[in-house]
């Protein structure tokens, strides 16, 4: 099994703040959890708003059977569209894939 975290520190925009374009990407990866079928879970977690400035958003948590799986959902025409918003909003990403 391949977990495959990635971390985005998001800015705000001209229509919403950090924590609302946090909001609504998570609504937005719902789409990719119910539409990749090589996602076999994820998760899309909002950093505390009581936590400090300089931590990440947003972490993405998500498993998959194999690293093929892990490439499908990279190419997956849902994740891609997933990842065009968050290029719009993002400052940073960190990103790690391991092996169970």
């Amino acid at each position: 099994m391949i977990k495959h975290i990635v971390m985005f520190k998001l800015k705000a925009t001209e229509d919403m703040t950090e924590y609302e374009n946090a909001l609504e990407a998570k609504k937005r990866f719902e789409k990719v959890i119910d539409g990749v079928d090589a996602l076999k879970k994820g998760e899309l977690a909002i950093n505390s708003p009581d936590a400090p400035d300089n931590n990440y958003t947003i972490a993405l948590i998500c498993e998959f059977d194999d690293i093929d799986g892990l490439n499908a959902y990279q190419e997956h025409p849902i994740h891609k569209a997933f990842g065009a918003f968050i290029a719009g909003i993002k400052t940073a990403r960190a990103c790690i894939d391991y092996e169970l």
